[in-house]
């Protein structure tokens, strides 16, 4: 096994996540498979649990552990009411309390009791927590996002060990707003009580600091990266002569600006009727989205794809000439990344982490549609444009690597250890 040359020795890491591959719906899973990887390659020993086991193909680099596994009577310290069988946990990512009670509905049929509501399943999936910490040699926690701070706590409170955690995103970029009062005292818990913080670009460290009050020297900026597979650019496409097609690829909500992707189209189409937009993603805005585009009379140049993962995703970026992301508010985003990989010409938002970042893209204000349109027509209308775009961005993005990432990550935990 490849061992690091600087930083702190091999670690076992207790690590709390909510989707990993196989098993994802969003970039989280992409984030922790490619840092997990890093970090085992530099010689430390990751366990990491997840509500259930995703089915179908397992990964080498971590030890995969389902809390569903450590299931154990009510009288091990769960909430007054709740009761615990080996049953695999209904928690999901990106999960919302009306999302958790929809789902808890379907299951009921199914043996044994869920938690009443979203926040007691996490209690509960936080019990099984401790009792992992109880039975797995581990010497820092690394959680991920707020569903996983009950669980971490618990863990720490069980084991004594340090816990870092790791800011994703927010509530208030998933609503746009002040969002769920529980879920943001859930976080401000999680950032209080980390022994350190991770956030995922300065546009978040800064929404912790200012409104969480977390002192800033407890926050260290990790930035994301990209898997280099080899896949990309390895598919032929056919297309018709002519045919421009632009790409949306993320959740259909709030927070990744389906909206503002529309009404450019509208605008765009206005000047260039040949274009195709593809829409790839589900959430709860999609109805909306669709009806809309039926509004503006769009319909024959609007693909809805659904959900797309793994090689259908490579497929997609292979097919398009144009990514936009026009994200109301985003803490990181790896897809403009992977659309750089993949030599598509990237348009992002302004209100975005990975803005910060690259410098050979072209970048817009969430909120303006004329804009957008106006930019989608040159990167379509200019090859010169996109060429450059697309040349300049291989360059930049040899610095966008998991393994760097890893790095400043062991750099948290020698801190946080005494290990450094």
């Amino acid at each position: 096994m490849e061992m690091r040359a600087h930083g702190t020795g091999a670690m076992r890491i207790l690590m709390f996540g909510w989707e990993f591959p196989p098993a994802i719906s969003g970039g989280l899973g992409t984030a922790c498979f490619g840092m997990t990887r890093a970090l085992a390659k530099r010689g430390h020993r990751i366990t990491f649990v997840v509500p259930a086991l995703p089915g179908g193909d397992r990964t080498s680099h971590v030890s995969l552990v389902a809390a569903s596994d450590f299931a154990a009577p009510a009288e091990e310290g769960l909430p007054a009411g709740l009761s615990v069988s080996p049953v695999e946990s209904p928690l999901r990512p990106y999960m919302t309390q009306a999302g958790y009670g929809i789902l808890r509905e379907s299951l009921l049929a199914s043996p044994g009791p869920y938690g009443s509501d979203l926040f007691a399943e996490l209690e509960r999936y936080a019990a099984a927590a401790g009792r992992i910490a109880r039975s797995v040699p581990f010497d820092v926690i690394h959680a991920h996002d707020w569903l996983s701070v009950p669980a971490a706590l618990r863990a720490r409170r069980a084991a004594g060990r340090p816990f870092v955690f790791h800011v994703h995103a927010l509530e208030a970029d998933r609503s746009g707003g002040g969002g769920d009062a529980r879920i943001v005292a859930l976080e401000r818990q999680g950032l209080l009580e980390a022994d350190h913080v991770i956030a995922v670009s300065r546009f978040t460290r800064r929404m912790i600091v200012e409104r969480y009050g977390i002192d800033s020297g407890k926050v260290s900026v990790v930035y994301n990266a990209v898997s280099r597979s080899g896949a990309a650019g390895a598919y032929g496409v056919s297309k018709r002569p002519g045919e421009k097609i632009v790409l949306f690829l993320g959740r259909i909500t709030h927070q990744k600006g389906p909206g503002v992707f529309v009404e450019a189209a509208a605008k765009v189409l206005a000047v260039l009727p040949g274009v195709t937009f593809v829409m790839a993603g589900s959430g709860d805005l999609m109805p909306q989205t669709i009806e809309r585009v039926a509004e503006l009379g769009l319909g024959s140049r609007f693909l809805f794809t659904g959900f797309l993962r793994g090689e259908e995703v490579e497929r997609m970026f292979a097919a398009s000439d144009l990514y936009v992301m026009p994200s109301v508010s985003e803490p990181f985003g790896i897809a403009p990344l992977e659309a750089m990989l993949a030599d598509v010409p990237v348009i992002l938002s302004r209100q975005s982490g990975v803005a910060e970042v690259l410098r050979h893209v072209l970048k817009v204000d969430a909120s303006d549609v004329d804009d957008l349109a106006q930019k989608i027509c040159a990167v379509l209308a200019y090859e010169a444009l996109a060429r450059e775009l697309v040349e300049r961005g291989r360059e930049e993005l040899a610095a966008f690597t998991w393994e760097r990432a890893a790095g400043q990550i062991e750099d948290v935990y020698g801190k946080v250890t005494g290990d450094r």
